[in-house]
């Protein structure tokens, strides 16, 4: 893996190419570039990206992709409906029944793909979970038969770290606030490279859990393999995880096909 290097916004040749050859094997091929280590004791994992993204004409919001992937690197993209947007703190959210809709339809899709459901769901938030829509996430886990389940909130914070010598916090590390609360450093030191490979000061996750089955310390693994798979760049520290990564951009993209128009729902699409 090279460590990417820029002159001012722009990335060295090397880098661009490898970044384009990457993204073009796979969406050619149609073939897993990389994918995370698969752990045989746990359970077959889904994991589910909740974005949201505006109309062209600013006028609605609606519910980005569910960005579903396993732990093999299958993506699915789907679109939900226009949402509603707390009067308080102007964050969009989805109802209960909008939940269960877009919960239900992206369980279907990984059914169609890969021809099972999966043991286990998590879903990432970028905002915090209201209880509507905890609610339909639940209803739809029951009735698709899904047992274990982990509701992930990935929000800023203004928290930050003092690395033990000149550089940032390491890569991975934890503040644990509480059992399912804590500090992520998805960017930082990286002893391989014996520096930090990055041009600005690293701003940590707050990561906080609900509805949790896992532990704190698991969960945050998860996002930092998570912070590896887009195959659209070769970036080996990208900040957040691909599945709130992905449901945010391909908002730019999906606000171009029409309320009439069926979306692709193959993540190469959308590289």
């Amino acid at each position: 893996m090279l460590v990417t290097k820029q002159v001012g916004d722009q990335q060295d040749a090397a880098t661009k190419a490898w970044n384009f050859c990457t993204a073009l094997y796979y969406k050619g091929n149609r073939t897993i570039p990389w994918r995370l280590v698969e752990d045989t004791a746990k359970l077959r994992s889904c994991y589910i990206g909740i974005g949201f993204y505006k109309s062209r004409d600013g006028e609605t919001v609606s519910s980005s992709l569910a960005q579903v992937f396993d732990e093999f690197g299958h993506g699915i993209i789907l679109r939900g409906t226009p949402v509603s947007i707390d009067k308080q703190n102007r964050h969009p959210y989805l109802t209960a029944e909008q939940a269960y809709r877009l919960l239900t339809d992206a369980l279907e899709e990984y059914d169609k793909a890969l021809a099972h459901m999966p043991a286990r769901i998590v879903i990432h938030k970028s905002s915090h979970f209201r209880d509507s829509e905890r609610e339909g996430f639940l209803r739809a886990l029951e009735e698709k038969g899904v047992g274990s389940k982990d509701f992930v909130s990935i929000t800023d914070t203004d928290i930050r770290l003092f690395g033990d010598n000149n550089y940032p916090p390491k890569r991975g590390t934890l503040l644990g606030l509480s059992e399912d609360e804590g500090i992520l450093y998805t960017r930082g030191m990286v002893d391989f490279y014996k520096t930090y490979p990055g041009m600005y000061v690293p701003a940590p996750l707050r990561i906080t859990a609900c509805e949790q089955d896992s532990s704190l310390e698991s969960l945050c693994k998860e996002i930092l393999g998570l912070t590896k798979m887009n195959w659209n760049n070769t970036q080996m520290d990208g900040r957040l995880p691909i599945t709130l990564e992905c449901a945010k951009k391909i908002g730019d993209i999906m606000k171009y096909v029409g309320p009439t128009e069926k979306p692709q729902v193959s993540y190469s699409f959308y590289m």
